[in-house]
C-alpha cells in the first residue's frame, strides 16, 4: 500500500498540472519580491498555482497495445469451428466445389506465415474476413436448411440449392478481392522499401 502511495504521490509531481502549477506558482514568487503582492502574497502564490493546474492540458492516457496477430488467431481458430461445422450438416453436392474452393481460400489467408502477418496489418481485410467466416457462411447455412425444409412442403420457385451456390459464388468473390487488397497492399510496401533504399543510397 505504501509503494502504491509513493507512486501516485510521484505521478502526481510529474503529472502537467502539477507542472504547470508551480511554474505559475514561481510566477507568484517572483511577484511576491518584487513587491507586487504585498500582504497578499501566500493568496497570490495559491491562486496562480490552482490556475496553472487548471489551464494545463488534461494527462494523456496511453490506448491499450492491441496485438493484431491476435485477432487473426482468433479468426483462424473460428474457422477451424466452421469447418467442423460444416461437416456435421448436410450440404448439396452440387455446391461441393464452390465450398472447397472458398474453404481453400479462406485457409490459405489464414495460413500462419508471411501472408497471415500482412492479413495483421489491414484491418479492413481482417473485417471482411472475420464477417464472412463468423457470420456469412453460418448464415448461409442455416438458411439453406429451413428454406429446403420449408421447400418439401411447398415445392416451386428457385430451389434453395440455387441461392446457396449464389451465395458461394459472392463468397469466394469478396474473398477473392480481401486477396487482390492484400497483394496490392505487399507490392505498395515493397515500392516503399525500395525508394527508402534508393534514397539512403543517394545521401
Amino acid at each position: 500500500m505504501a509503494t502504491n502511495r509513493a507512486r501516485r504521490m510521484l505521478g502526481h509531481l510529474e503529472s502537467r498540472k502539477n507542472l504547470a502549477g508551480s511554474a505559475c506558482g514561481v510566477v507568484g514568487l517572483g511577484l511576491t519580491l518584487a513587491g507586487v503582492a504585498g500582504a497578499y502574497w501566500p493568496v497570490v502564490i495559491a491562486g496562480l498555482y490552482g490556475a496553472g493546474a487548471l489551464i494545463a492540458p488534461p494527462e494523456r492516457v496511453a490506448p491499450p497495445p492491441f496485438d493484431p496477430s491476435e485477432e487473426v488467431g482468433a479468426l483462424r481458430a473460428d474457422f477451424t469451428r466452421l469447418k467442423e461445422y460444416l461437416g456435421e450438416v448436410e450440404l448439396p453436392t452440387t455446391a461441393g466445389a464452390r465450398w472447397e474452393g472458398l474453404l481453400e481460400l479462406y485457409g490459405a489467408l489464414l495460413e500462419p506465415g508471411w501472408v497471415a502477418e500482412v492479413l495483421a496489418t489491414e484491418p479492413e481485410a481482417v473485417h471482411a474476413l472475420s464477417r464472412a467466416i463468423r457470420r456469412d457462411v453460418p448464415e448461409c447455412v442455416d438458411s439453406y436448411n429451413r428454406t429446403r425444409w420449408w421447400d418439401r412442403l411447398t415445392p416451386g420457385g428457385e430451389s434453395p440449392e440455387r441461392h446457396l451456390e449464389r451465395q458461394l459464388d459472392l463468397l469466394y468473390e469478396e474473398a477473392e478481392r480481401v486477396t487482390a487488397d492484400l497483394r496490392e497492399a505487399e507490392a505498395r510496401r515493397q515500392q516503399t522499401h525500395t525508394a527508402y533504399l534508393e534514397e539512403r543510397g543517394r545521401s
